[in-house]
């Protein structure tokens, strides 16, 4: 069950919203936690064991540090080993597949049998879920958060379906006031629900609409110039759409249940360096391993190499988390911690600063270089798409990228952007022309009808997941 499927709308939601609605304000964290323990038992019951099992250790844990001497080695101690035990975790469900996959390479040229393996399951929203457990044990540590003494509280923070499977990643500190008082008015619910459509507009009808195209470029055994590059473009807006669609959703979703949820985008694409966007670009995981890596880590307190180092471990780690498919995933979180690193080295060296212009397309070019690694389902295809992409292929569209390309796909994508554009811009017509009522209803009417349309969309056609649900 995902956010863009008829179960989600036509049940889940409607049913949890009443409940909690209705609940006593002392109970809605309880209704809380028990529909979004639902919601994982939908996905998978095996999931919602191992989320249960993760909640009690972090919480468990975090009454244990704070119960230690600050000063005390055994405090280190016992946080390094929780964070060992939830990172060793997360690498089993992540990496235990390609590792086995790696292994099998290296023996079967030696003519060795292969060993025997079931491909482990990634759970939905593994990877979020840790990193908030994690924040949560080391701010305690840090006495930066009180620690949370309640279990049904440390659990719906940990839980809340809205945003754990995909981000962003929710610091304690940031919601620990509303877990234990918040209101529900109707202006935060309406101003949810308009956040919540904007963000399905985004994910079903342009990320959903672009997702042909995609597959079918980084399917191509020879992709030409024009091939490749249609294909790394529509996943670079796909990518942002999806994952900014859901963002939007979930923080609509926080909104209606009396949640403030940080942004997690702000116009990643139009950075004018790779430091600008990786200030604009899933913010929440960037401002988590500043936080939680690099600083800890050295930051740039030492010399310029350890700075240079952290940095490039930061990003290359950064890169490890998002998956186990595929080690392209080391390799473009070490593009970027290069770029990062390159980007640093220039400005130190006092090298003269290009144009705006030139500055903005040579990120963007670096960036969709970089997603083509990311979305590759291995090294070979990467390089097979790269080879499109600088001309050692065919130069013209090919047959089965014109054969996917379809006027209603544009019109779609189309629709989609001005429903989400739209409302964006309200704010700034109100400024200059003044608030009336014709701006007012046209900025709740464009998420209405991109909502309805997506609404018929995903009524006709299979649910897409979210491509970070694989992370």
């Amino acid at each position: 069950m995902v956010f863009a499927s008829l179960e989600f709308l036509l049940l889940f939601l409607p049913a949890f919203l009443l409940l909690y609605a209705v609940a006593r304000p002392a109970w809605r964290n309880p209704v809380l936690l028990i529909g979004s323990w639902f919601f994982y038992a939908w996905l998978s019951p095996t999931f919602l064991l191992l989320h249960v099992v993760l909640t009690v250790i972090s919480w468990f844990g975090g009454l244990a540090i704070d119960r230690i001497a600050e000063q005390s080695r055994a405090r280190v101690r016992l946080l390094t080993s929780l964070i060992v035990l939830n990172v060793a975790v997360l690498c089993w469900y992540k990496y235990a597949n390609i590792v086995v996959a790696s292994i099998t390479e290296l023996m079967l040229p030696l003519g060795m049998l292969p060993p025997s393996w079931e491909k482990v399951a990634l759970p939905a929203g593994l990877s979020f879920i840790v990193l908030q457990a994690i924040s949560y044990m080391v701010d305690v540590h840090r006495r930066t958060v009180p620690v949370e003494r309640s279990f049904i509280a440390y659990a719906t923070y940990l839980s809340m379906f809205g945003h754990s499977i995909a981000g962003p990643i929710i610091r304690y500190s940031w919601i620990s006031e509303e877990l234990a008082h918040r209101g529900m008015n109707w202006q935060n619910f309406c101003l949810g629900a308009r956040r919540f459509m904007i963000g399905m507009s985004m994910k079903v009808l342009v990320a959903d609409t672009l997702s042909p195209l995609v597959g079918v470029a980084f399917a191509l055994p020879e992709p030409s110039f024009v091939d490749a590059w249609i294909g790394c473009l529509a996943y670079s807006l796909q990518l942002f759409f999806d994952f900014a669609g859901y963002s939007a959703m979930a923080i609509g979703i926080g909104l209606m249940l009396g949640f403030h949820f940080p942004e997690n985008f702000n116009r990643p694409y139009l950075a004018r360096s790779i430091q600008d966007f990786w200030r604009r670009w899933h913010l929440s995981l960037s401002s988590w391993i500043r936080d939680y890596l690099y600083i800890p880590m050295g930051g740039n307190r030492g010399s310029e190499w350890l700075a240079y180092r952290n940095l490039f471990l930061t990003m290359a780690i950064a890169g490890l988390w998002h998956g186990g498919d595929s080690w392209n995933y080391l390799l473009w979180g070490a593009a970027h911690g290069v770029a990062l690193c390159v980007a640093r080295a220039w400005e130190r060296a006092g090298m003269f600063t290009p144009p705006e212009l030139l500055s903005h397309a040579m990120t963007l070019l670096f960036v969709a270089l970089a997603w083509t690694l990311f979305r590759s389902a291995d090294f070979a295809t990467a390089l097979n798409m790269y080879a499109g992409q600088f001309g050692l292929h065919a130069f013209a569209l090919g047959d089965a990228m014109a054969a996917t390309l379809r006027p209603a796909h544009a019109i779609g994508a189309l629709l989609g952007v001005i429903c989400v554009i739209t409302p964006l811009y309200q704010q700034r017509c109100e400024a200059r022309y003044g608030a009336t009522r014709m701006f007012a209803v046209l900025g709740s009417l464009w998420p209405v009808l991109g909502f309805l349309l997506s609404f018929a969309l995903i009524a006709s056609r299979e649910t897409v997941p979210f491509l970070y649900f694989q992370f």
